[in-house]
Formats: C-alpha cells, structure tokens, sequence
C-alpha cells in the first residue's frame, strides 16, 4: 500500500470515479449498491462526488488511480451514515479501514457522535469490520440487509490521528 494516498474528492475526479465503478466486479458492487450494474450512469457519478454542509467524500489513489471510495452523509437514524467500496485487487489489505477512520475523523470534528450502515446480509467481510470496530454495534436485520448503528470512539480517532503523519495518507 506504499504510495497509496486518501483524499477528499474533486469535482475532476468524475472520470476517474467512473472507471474505478467500471472495473468493480458484478459481486463488489451489488455489494456496495445492492444491484448490478454494467456501465456507471452520469448520475451515479455525480452522486458520488457531491460533497455538501451534509455530505463528505474521500478516495484512495495510488498513481492517480482511484482505488477506494468512502463517503458519508449526516442522517437521521445516526449522526453520519457511511458507505464505502474497495477495488478487488485491493481488498483485504486494510484499506477500507482507513477510509472508513478518515472519513469518521472528519465527521467526529463536525460533532457526530454515532454511525450508521446498511450491509448486505452476505457482505461476510463488511459485517466482520464493524464487529471489529464496533464490538458494541447494534446490528438490525431487515429484508436481509443488517442496519449497524455504532458509537464513534473520537478519542481512538484522535489519538490516532497523532500518532500518524498525516490522517489523510496511508
């Protein structure tokens, strides 16, 4: 994962977002979006990449490319709710959760408190991650989709924050 860098999104990544979707198995992301779909639509992508006073985006690049996708947005049943997709070459290799500790560190400075998911039931890898970051997580099955709802551990997040060189390089 050397040279592997987490960002905030930019309005010029589109391109880019739309062949990281691109080359995203059929498995990976009916995971991610609980459908398949074979080319991205333009409202995808910008859907994607909208960052607003509700909503936050963060990629992982490595040489330019998009890599990983993480993305969050204030809602009602939690302080945040998360999403976030790896590519499958990068799977596995603990990238998803340093998006997801990005993302939730920006969230926690904006005064979250608590994060929200939905998962797919046979997401194994996904619901193994939240029993990891959140042993205490409230998971809810509903229509085979398991709705998590977990306390942020800000004090986790900014002490490791200072113990890295920078919360947004991996």
């Amino acid at each position: 994962m050397q040279g592997t860098q987490i960002r905030p999104a930019r309005s010029d990544d589109d391109e880019r977002i739309r062949c990281f979707l691109a080359g995203l198995s059929l498995h990976t992301r009916t995971l991610r979006f609980f459908t398949g779909f074979s080319r991205p639509a333009a409202s995808l992508v910008r859907a994607l990449l909208a960052v607003d006073e509700r909503r936050d985006v963060l990629v992982a690049t490595l040489d330019g490319e998009i890599i990983g996708h993480a993305m969050s947005y204030r809602g009602a049943a939690a302080d945040v709710e998360i999403a976030v997709v790896v590519t499958d070459r990068w799977q596995g290799h603990g990238l998803g959760p340093r998006l997801v500790g990005a993302l939730l560190l920006r969230a926690a400075r904006r005064g979250a408190t608590t994060v929200g998911m939905d998962v797919m039931g046979d997401n194994r890898r996904a619901l193994s991650l939240v029993r990891r970051l959140w042993p205490d997580a409230t998971m809810r099955v509903v229509s085979g989709t398991v709705e998590v709802t977990a306390m942020i551990d800000r004090t986790a997040l900014f002490a490791e924050q200072r113990s890295a060189a920078s919360p947004l390089t991996v």
